[in-house]
């Protein structure tokens, strides 16, 4: 990946929706570049032995604490928020990853669906950002990267209306919490992932759909998690990115150029 394995050492680092996918990939890549990592896998650890584990060194499993919540019910973020604060009182990085879309709602359903889809992609996300602001102002350069979508600028496709503005919710609220926090010498930015090969595409889009996508993409492939990652240590890096704040980075092999 070409990142310094000691660039995070002493450094502690949150990353919510950890168990598979992108989230599995942006802990992994953490705890390869030295830094103490609380995954949180998602409602179980289910997929923690098939994503986030496998050919770690033991030395990066002792600096790895999994734990699980289901972040669509109410309350869950603080539940979370607190159970990160029991193991320490500093958070050096937030990665708020987690979410999904839930499936495909055509719009006359949406108002079914709203609670579930808005619980999991915002309230959760700002109420565990809030609930952990103390231990992010404890620390010194703290830095908070999201997970947005390259929906949030397209719109995405049908069925996805509820997800799309939820993440372009987190957008625009990333850029706003840049402002505020910008005094408190926190660094807010966000990554946008496009059409990457994890389990979200496979379960939402069917095998011919992303076949046709990945080649209208202009480097002629979807993505992978592992594609990801180093826009998560970028952004996080104050060695690296310390003068970048409220913005977002689009990862997507050309599918969106904006």
């Amino acid at each position: 990946m070409g990142f310094d394995e000691n660039l995070f050492a002493g450094r502690r680092v949150i990353v919510t929706g950890a168990g598979r996918g992108i989230g599995a990939a942006v802990a992994r890549a953490f705890l390869g570049c030295g830094a103490t990592v609380v995954a949180h896998a998602g409602r179980s650890d289910a997929f923690v032995d098939r994503d986030l584990t496998p050919g770690l060194s033991a030395d990066a499993l002792a600096r790895l604490t999994v734990l699980s919540a289901d972040l669509a019910e109410p309350g869950s973020g603080e539940r979370l928020a607190a159970a990160v604060l029991e193991s320490g009182a500093v958070v050096d990085v937030l990665v708020n990853n987690a979410g999904t879309m839930g499936g495909r709602i055509p719009a006359a359903d949406t108002p079914s669906a709203y609670d579930t889809v808005l619980d999991l992609n915002i309230r959760s996300t700002v109420a565990l950002t809030a609930a952990l602001l103390p231990a992010l102002r404890a620390a010194e350069g703290a830095s908070i990267v999201n997970t947005v979508s390259i929906s949030a600028r397209t719109g995405g496709s049908a069925g996805s209306s509820l997800y799309s503005g939820a993440k372009a919710f987190v957008s625009t609220w990333s850029r706003a919490l840049a402002r505020e926090l910008a005094p408190d010498g926190i660094r807010v930015n966000a990554v946008s992932p496009g059409t990457i090969a994890t389990d979200f595409h496979q379960r939402y889009s069917s095998a011919e759909k992303l076949k046709a996508t990945a080649e209208a993409i202009p480097l002629k492939r979807l993505g992978t998690p592992e594609d990801c990652a180093p826009a998560y240590l970028f952004l996080a890096a104050n060695g690296l990115s310390g003068y970048i704040t409220g913005q977002v980075i689009e990862v997507n092999g050309g599918q969106f150029m904006g």
